[in-house]
């Protein structure tokens, strides 16, 4: 303040602006956030989510029992008490990542995926073994490398594949499935052919919509016929689940067990804490709670179980219909690709429509890789398929993917 009264800018003749509270900057990223996000399907996977504490409470008493048997004596609702604290962390994560837009969502995308390569080629040399399988490292907590290298395998296919719009020349389909079969000689390693699997499952979606020749798509499926059977004849652990599940299995397969368990409440089931065969279901808290969804709650909860993975697939695709950039587009198909058929899969098993894979029930399923790495995966897809709601789009998105005139040209040149 001069002599005269007026008022002299501390920083020459700019304004001064006094900082912005904190408090005040977060109230305004919140803001923004609420009005972008998807708020239908975030509001259907806590749904789902609740559900699945309700089912683990279900079958934690099982899953205790189990391990009192090993000699391991824990309180009856250890396993209820481990899932709500993971599915806490797992939801602020989740949240959290969702505000990210979609720049920094890749670059996320980008770093986990090259971590957890990393971690993968350590598995084999100083994973931990269960069941028969080597695919944890323990760091003071079990960690499942391959659960965190879904979504980041999803968004790394997606920025690979979307090269092709900066250089015709780059061959993108070459690299694409050069990390896969690297990927897939990781896992099989371990082994683990579930997850196999549903990582070629991802791949395979992505590079269909990117655009591939009907030519490439037989090679390609020919190709994943010729792994499988490999696989068959090279792995003891895949040829004798198959080979349980082709012959029908007897009365103590896990797949067995798991659909008698499935059946044995019938329509409304026997109660919460009321079922029986879960008792000696393996893995009655992860691999087969659906079973334990059906003893207890009955085949009308599976099938709103299962509703809710279809409405879920269907809002998030219906999100993608009129989206405009491309690597949004292919993250997010590629993303709900892993969650629907991680889900389904393991849905199968259960039912015995498929071999036994040792795969959860995301959203649902205790564990504690298992849970955050499907909590990052709806992050990720919730900042992806954020928008303004006041913006128009420019084209149509996955409609306009495949009805494009020309996509059969721009096909031949991937």
């Amino acid at each position: 303040m001069s002599n005269t009264g007026t008022f002299i800018p501390p920083h020459g003749d700019r304004p001064f602006h006094p900082p912005v509270p904190a408090t005040r900057k977060f109230t305004e990223l919140a803001r923004i956030w609420w009005r972008e996000v998807d708020r239908g399907l975030l509001f259907l996977v806590l749904l789902l989510m609740a559900l699945g504490t309700l089912a683990v409470a279900a079958a934690a008493p099982a899953a205790s029992e189990q391990l009192g048997r090993r000699g391991v004596e824990v309180g009856e609702f250890y396993y209820l008490r481990k899932h709500m604290m993971w599915q806490i962390m797992g939801i602020a994560g989740m949240i959290g990542v969702s505000f990210l837009n979609r720049d920094a969502a890749r670059r996320l995308g980008i770093v986990v995926f090259v971590g957890m390569l990393f971690l993968m080629f350590l598995v084999p040399f100083i994973g931990v073994e269960k069941n028969g399988a080597r695919r944890w490292l323990e760091f003071g907590m079990s960690l499942q490398p391959s659960e965190f290298l879904k979504p980041g395998f999803a968004v790394v296919l997606a920025w690979i594949l979307t090269w092709k719009l900066r250089d015709q020349n780059l061959p993108v389909l070459t690299f694409a499935t050069a990390i896969m079969a690297l990927i897939a000689g990781l896992l099989m390693l371990q082994p683990n052919l579930g997850a196999t699997i549903l990582f070629g499952g991802i791949w395979f979606v992505l590079v269909l919509l990117a655009g591939v020749s009907i030519q490439r798509i037989g090679l390609l499926i020919g190709g994943g016929l010729i792994s499988i059977t490999a696989a068959y004849f090279l792995y003891d652990n895949a040829r004798n689940r198959i080979d349980s599940f082709l012959g029908g299995g007897t009365a103590f397969d896990q797949v067995d067990l798991a659909q008698r368990t499935l059946l044995a409440g019938g329509w409304t089931g026997s109660g919460l804490w009321l079922g029986i065969r879960k008792m000696n279901l393996p893995e009655p808290h992860t691999d087969y709670i659906f079973s334990v969804i059906g003893e207890e709650f009955g085949l009308l909860m599976c099938g709103l179980v299962v509703l809710l993975y279809l409405a879920i697939l269907a809002k998030a695709l219906l999100r993608l219909i009129d989206e405009d950039d491309l690597f949004a587009l292919l993250a997010g198909a590629g993303l709900i690709t892993q969650i629907g058929g991680q889900a389904f899969i393991n849905i199968l098993v259960n039912l015995q429509l498929f071999p036994s894979k040792g795969m959860t029930l995301p959203l649902v399923s205790s564990g504690g890789s298992s849970t955050l790495a499907v909590c990052f995966t709806v992050g990720l897809l919730l900042a992806l398929t954020r928008r303004n709601p006041f913006l128009k789009r420019e084209s149509s998105g996955l409609k306009d993917l495949f009805e494009r005139p020309g996509a059969g040209h721009r096909e031949e040149r991937i």
